[in-house]
């Protein structure tokens, strides 16, 4: 799954993320847990837009995703605001980085686009592996609830200055999964040139990934509702689980 078609929009659909208060919150988050951010890794960063806020407010941070039409568009707005950030291009499950790193985030419900339990595991271990002690690994996910009660077999429309969006979604109660396809259609003069991309997300309770977790040697630290220091609630939408290294892996 390479995100090609929905790179191009993903910046248009995603207005509504609020970088700027995530970076400012993802800070507040480190300063709270007696963080100091260090090396920092943005796993799955998509079009770069919160590694770029995180850079200009000053940590040290470089950014990674499978999708190398996403990190094009990423390297374009580093170039348009002067700011040299690395960027790679690898999948997280299978993640191999040139040294240790302090911190690692991984937004946007990222983890939920992985295929499985099995992939989710396989992060957790690699992100460990690169980790310094007492690292932090920071991320969010789409609950069980969004997933079931808003989610669901729900349509959504996008209507935009370049771009009219059709977003279909089709749940399955089974697991808990989500295949989201998108039909994108741009106007060109008197036509409409229509693409489309599918993919989908799974999402875990909360057993599960604290689970996950420990086999990957970190320590759950705290679990937020999203963009918030409260604890999650039934009806709550996004986690932002805390994950503390704690001890090394023989692999």
């Amino acid at each position: 799954m390479s995100y090609s078609y929905f790179a191009e929009y993903y910046d248009i659909l995603t207005q509504n993320a609020e970088y700027d208060k995530r970076a400012d919150y993802f800070l507040r988050l480190f300063q709270k847990h007696g963080h100091e951010t260090g090396v920092t890794l943005d796993l799955a960063c998509g079009t770069g837009t919160l590694t770029l806020e995180l850079s200009k407010r000053g940590v040290d941070i470089f950014g990674c995703d499978m999708s190398s039409d996403m990190l094009s568009v990423a390297q374009q707005k580093a170039f348009e605001d002067n700011i040299s950030i690395l960027f790679i291009c690898q999948k997280m499950q299978n993640l191999h980085l040139p040294g240790k790193i302090d911190t690692c985030i991984c937004t946007l419900d990222s983890i939920n686009h992985l295929s499985g339990a099995d992939d989710v595991q396989k992060t957790f271990h690699k992100v460990s592996r690169y980790l310094n002690e007492n690292g932090l690994f920071v991320f969010d996910m789409n609950t069980v609830y969004k997933h079931q009660f808003v989610l669901g077999d729900n349509c959504y429309i996008y209507d935009t200055e370049k771009v009219f969006c059709a977003w279909q979604n089709n749940y399955s109660q089974k697991d808990h999964e989500v295949i989201i396809t998108l039909d994108f259609f741009e106007k060109d003069g008197n036509i409409y040139h229509r693409s489309s991309e599918q993919f989908s997300e799974k999402t875990y309770t909360q057993d599960q990934i604290h689970d996950m977790a420990h086999k990957a040697g970190f320590a759950v630290e705290a679990v937020y509702d999203d963009m918030s220091f409260a604890p999650l609630k039934p009806n709550s939408q996004r986690a932002v689980c805390v994950l503390r290294k704690r001890r090394f892996l023989n692999e």
